[in-house]
């Protein structure tokens, strides 16, 4: 059981323990340990006689690139949206569907790499005193255990510095080690060569698929190894290092050199000089932001973590595992995301499956922004440029779709995309959602709001936005009111039933498009002010804004989620895209606009008592969109659902019926740091809605948006004490309560404000 650390703050103790840990190894994927360096993963069982590590490399995908526009989508666009106009809507579902799917109408699927087995021919007697433990202070997963008088230590870590994952095996007696190694990949297994001391992978997923290899080489101290038919032969050794590396063509023309030179220069450097830098890297980031609260009933942290969780599904409350599971999902994002990485797909970089759900996609209508929701305000900006290199590449795909589907300048993305920035639509119904790449390029307008670096703005961010707005200057179509309208759309995976009895999705205008539209424009007109370029282009949006459509309540009070008032046809669905005004954007708050968030609220209320909020995601969501509405009890209420109905005995983030989806993680963490501060109203609000549960707690290094970093700590629920960072310099403004300071700063000044 690993031992709790006591920090004493101002007569408050706050007991930590920043380990998952279990008492028996992993029976099933989801209860092994995750470990990652943003592109190379691995989930680790812990198993004694045999022990088996997934593994994945990041861009490993069935297939390649491909050009999947529909070319007669722009014959076919104007009597579409004629269809939907005079309410034919099955037929203009059924016109949809066959001119403007994507050609094919899926992506192909994100693979395993494979899997490492380790067989032990040591442990023939009872194992005593097991352990198995995630350290999320140094990314270190670790197995300990004993047989008679020798202690079994093994470490598992995969090194962003290295581009390495490292396996140590250890014994307290010298000579004791014996195992044998060999790699899987069933059952697409190229075959394993066992040579030279070392195991050596080579394959292609799927026909002109990524082209791959995988290296797995051992330092010894002694003992002797030797090759058996396809596997690694180890006797009588006192440790044992295992080192892997894995590469494809997507990233270099030769995955094998380089993987040979990842290895040459990993034995070079040797276990302790890999494990330092390991953890010097990794704590950079993780230890930025440090969050705890005062636990009255510390008893639970002494559990194992599945019995914690399970300990919170019969109703206890354990305050101590929430620092816990916000610290858990900063790790799962520095682990999925790292520069020079892929981005976060929907298992992160975890997948054991060659069918995954969803083909593990990059999914851009919620799930892709949700993973990096916590990104900023965490404090981890870095990890956020995976995403801005995924939608540079889909603009240049963008650009092309735009032309030939639509006829449209600029650039357009759907509801999908993969590692090469495919931007057709996906899926085999009329799935036409064309707000993808506009949502997207908001990600980079936070960036920069929270960082004020105008290079970035300027060489990365406004090029991209740009793209995305010249694309609905075209696309966008006027009403019957003088609105500007998208014409073609639909409200995520909802569905409706117009008057006349027909049923569907596509629609004309729902609500979300003029909502991420007005962000999209709003932050352009911004942008192109700071950087005073395009004055025009500016002026021309200036003016389209004006004219897309208001939001709208409906006859209970609720928010619209189309542009009249539906019969839904699933009150209760997972998605609550009309909210997207609420959280993530900033066009609606209790402060502004008090009607509208009432209206939220009542929305809220109703997704509920339907059913909603049935996913992992979804409920993540939700606590987003509470804290925003300042009800901190229900955003709470929020989390404890999650965590009660959505997550694994490792703390993933479930997907009905039980598939592992990290978004949740992400999202919901999100939520936890927007629960503590908010500023996407021109202020920094510190404490807008603490849960009453959480009396007393600090949380040190969140990012405001200004280029200013936040200290908080409170006391019987009311802050003691600020401190300001100010990374640029200029006006801070803080919200206490109703209270409102305005502080002048200078780059690097440190502001203290005691309470």
């Amino acid at each position: 059981m690993p031992e709790p650390t006591l920090t004493i703050i101002k007569g408050v103790s706050f007991i930590s323990n920043k380990k998952l840990w279990y008492d028996r190894p992993a029976r099933k994927w989801l209860e092994a340990l995750p470990i990652g360096n943003g592109r190379l993963g691995g989930m680790v069982f812990g198993g004694i006689q045999e022990e088996r590590v997934q593994l994945n490399e990041d861009s490993i995908y069935y297939g390649g690139p491909k050009d999947r526009n529909n070319p007669d989508a722009i014959k076919y666009l104007s009597k579409v949206r004629q269809l939907i106009r005079e309410g034919k809507l099955f037929e203009a579902e059924q016109l949809a569907v066959v001119s403007m799917a994507g050609i094919p109408r899926y992506l192909n699927a994100y693979q395993p790499l494979g899997d490492l087995f380790l067989r032990f021919l040591c442990h023939r007697d009872i194992v005593d005193e097991y352990s198995r433990e995630l350290d999320l202070e140094k990314g270190i997963v670790r197995v300990r255990y004993k047989v008679n008088d020798s202690i079994f230590i093994r470490e598992y870590f995969s090194s962003a510095v290295d581009q390495i994952m490292i396996i140590r095996l250890e014994c307290n007696r010298p000579n004791i080690l014996s195992l044998n190694i060999n790699f899987m990949r069933r059952p697409f297994d190229p075959g394993s060569k066992a040579i030279d001391n070392r195991i050596i992978v080579e394959g292609q997923s799927g026909e002109d698929g990524v082209k791959f290899c995988f290296i797995a080489d051992v330092l010894l101290e002694d003992g002797d190894i030797y090759c058996i038919g396809d596997a690694l032969h180890i006797e009588d050794a006192s440790n044992v290092t295992i080192l892997l590396s894995a590469n494809t063509n997507f990233y270099h023309n030769d995955p094998r050199s380089v993987c040979e030179e990842q290895i040459k220069r990993a034995k070079e450097k040797g276990y302790e000089r890999l494990k330092i830098s390991h953890i010097e890297d990794y704590q950079n980031l993780f230890n930025r932001v440090t969050f705890e609260l005062e636990d009255k009933n510390p008893s639970l942290s002494l559990y194992p973590t599945d019995e914690r969780l399970n300990q919170i599904k019969e109703g206890n409350e354990d305050l101590s595992f929430i620092p816990l599971y916000f610290d858990y999902g900063r790790y799962l994002l520095i682990s999925s995301s790292r520069p020079g990485s892929c981005p976060i797909n929907l298992q992160g970089i975890w997948n054991d499956s060659f069918t995954p759900p969803w083909e593990s996609a990059f999914t851009t209508n919620i799930n892709l922004e949700m993973n990096y929701w916590p990104v900023e305000v965490c404090n981890l900006s870095e990890c956020h440029e995976p995403l801005f290199e995924l939608i540079k590449r889909m603009d240049m795909c963008g650009r092309k779709t735009a032309k030939v589907m639509y006829g449209c300048r600029g650039a357009v993305a759907h509801h999908n995309t993969n590692i090469w920035g495919d931007t057709a639509p996906v899926g085999k119904g009329p799935y036409i959602w064309p707000m993808g790449f506009a949502w997207l390029c908001l990600h980079l307008w936070e960036h920069y709001k929270f960082s004020l670096d105008t290079d970035f703005l300027l060489n990365t961010a406004y090029p991209l936005m740009k793209d995305a707005v010249l694309f609905f200057l075209d696309y966008l179509v006027e009403d019957e009111n003088g609105y500007l309208i998208t014409g073609l759309s639909q409200s995520p995976e909802n569905s409706y039933r117009l008057p006349n009895g027909e049923t569907g999705s596509i629609c004309r205008s729902p609500s979300m498009d003029s909502q991420i539209l007005k962000e999209l424009f709003s932050a352009y007109i911004s942008a192109s002010e700071i950087l005073q370029v395009d004055l025009n282009l500016q002026l021309e949006v200036k003016k389209v804004i004006k004219k897309l459509p208001p939001l709208k309540i409906g006859s209970i009070g609720q928010l619209l989620e189309w542009d009249r008032e539906y019969e839904e046809l699933e009150p209760g669905h997972r998605h609550m895209s009309h909210l997207f005004a609420l959280y993530p954007g900033n066009q609606i708050s209790p402060k502004k606009t008090p009607e509208l968030a009432n209206a939220c609220k009542i929305t809220l209320e109703r997704r509920l008592a339907y059913g909603g909020g049935s996913t992992g995601w979804s409920r993540a969501w939700m606590i987003n969109l509470w804290a925003r509405l300042e009800d901190g009890e229900r955003a709470y209420n929020s989390l404890l659902e999650l965590f009660r109905n959505f997550t694994a005995p490792n703390l993933f983030n479930l997907h009905p019926p039980g598939v592992f989806q990290i978004d949740g993680n992400l999202g919901a963490i999100a939520g936890i740091a927007e629960m503590l501060i908010q500023s996407h109203e021109e202020e920094i609000q510190i404490l807008p809605v603490l849960p009453k549960s959480w009396v007393n707690g600090y949380i040190k290094g969140l990012r405001a948006r200004g280029g200013f970093e936040v200290d908080i700590f409170w006391n019987n629920n009311k802050p003691v004490k600020v401190v300001i960072y100010s990374k640029k310099g200029g006006m801070c403004k803080i919200r206490i309560g109703s209270v409102i300071k305005e502080i002048e700063t200078k780059p690097e000044d440190i502001c203290e404000i005691s309470i």
